[in-house]
């Protein structure tokens, strides 16, 4: 061990040196009592840190558990946004050819009702009749006693009307009727028949006539001898307070009006029906066609006569002449006055199975003919 010498006097020196030893001592000991405040407030000062952190620990593992849970739910989310999405493009999908189909559908039916639009038109324009009806002298005749004693009956009529057969003759065609069916029969039955014509030889086919459709119908008139149609009538009115009105003036004889049996109106198109007590009225009013109304001011209002219609006795029918052949592939080689002469004259003779012709026309090129037929009538015993 060592050994340590101080330096220091021994005497007086010696206590002063303990003073200032006690003095840096104090000194010492109020800087240590310095130094363990500031560690204590260290200390807590580090303590608080240390729960400071642990708060934000734990914050921050709540606030990461809550983001990860938001993660998730974010991910869920996704997910089924993109089941949904998907869910959606195969609905758009099958939507789409589902509308592919429909307008395929929608295509064909369109097709097929233009072909019943065209077929309808073409039976249309068949059974249409398109007549101008001429003059017809009328017959009356004297009513019965019957008729006499009722006058009430409305006046009645019968209209028959029939559309002729007819075939299109195009050019380069011609139709022959023979007086004798049999004629036809024979011809028929040759394939081709040579025509001598001047110095050349026509090669033609006879064949069968097939005829448009043709119709037959009656149209059965009666025409009221005391209702009266009226019609443009103002609507300004009610209906009771009208009727009154309209019986009022139709019953007015200054204006050739008489005793009104009955009177109907309908006030949604301006229309009545007049009934008068006696015939005749209706009929003298319905030829002027216009009559003065007291409302509340003189209102002229159409009239007319009532009558009813009925479609009797329709009849379709069609087939083909049994005494009129047909001959096409006719070449054009000369006058048609003249070719028609040479086919007249070939199937008149027995020799080539022909006979007696009724008529004869033959179409040149350049042109169509209509050819009309009508109905073969029995003949009638004479006397």
């Amino acid at each position: 061990m060592a050994d340590i010498y101080s330096d220091r006097p021994v005497n007086g020196t010696e206590d002063g040196g303990l003073e200032e030893e006690a003095r840096e001592y104090e000194e010492a000991k109020k800087e240590l009592e310095t130094w363990k405040t500031k560690a204590e407030k260290a200390a807590d000062v580090r303590a608080k840190l240390i729960l400071e952190k642990l708060d934000k620990d734990e914050v921050k593992a709540e606030a990461q558990q809550e983001l990860w849970a938001y993660i998730k739910k974010q991910e869920e989310s996704r997910k089924e946004f993109t089941q949904r999405m998907n869910k959606i493009k195969n609905e758009l999908l099958l939507l789409g050819e589902r509308r592919q189909d429909l307008l395929n559908k929608l295509k064909k039916c369109q097709a097929v009702l233009e072909a019943k639009r065209a077929e309808s038109r073409k039976l249309k324009q068949k059974f249409k009749i398109h007549v101008q009806i001429p003059d017809t002298e009328v017959e009356f005749r004297a009513r019965s006693k019957e008729e006499r004693d009722d006058d009430s009956q409305p006046i009645r009529g019968v209209f028959g009307i029939s559309r002729r057969p007819t075939v299109l003759l195009q050019e380069g065609q011609a139709l022959i009727t023979f007086e004798e069916e049999k004629v036809a029969s024979k011809i028929l039955m040759i394939a081709k028949c040579s025509v001598p014509c001047e110095n050349i030889t026509l090669d033609v086919k006879p064949k069968r006539i097939t005829m448009d459709p043709a119709v037959k119908f009656e149209i059965h008139l009666d025409v009221s001898r005391k209702e009266l149609k009226v019609s443009n009538i103002p609507t300004a009115m009610p209906e009771e307070r009208m009727k009154e009105r309209l019986e009022m003036s139709f019953s007015r004889q200054s204006r050739g009006g008489g005793e009104v049996d009955g009177v109907e109106y309908n006030r949604n198109n301006g229309t009545g029906q007049i009934t008068f007590l006696h015939p005749g009225v209706a009929e003298s009013l319905a030829l002027r066609g216009r009559y003065l109304v007291d409302l509340d001011s003189k209102v002229n209002v159409q009239v007319g006569p009532i009558y009813k219609h009925q479609l009797c006795k329709f009849q379709t029918f069609c087939g083909s002449p049994k005494r009129t052949i047909f001959l096409e592939d006719i070449k054009d080689m000369g006058e048609e006055d003249d070719l028609q002469d040479h086919l007249k004259i070939h199937f008149q003779k027995p020799s080539n199975y022909g006979g007696e012709i009724e008529s004869i026309q033959y179409n040149s090129r350049g042109k169509a003919l209509q050819a009309l037929f009508s109905e073969d009538l029995p003949p009638t015993a004479e006397t």
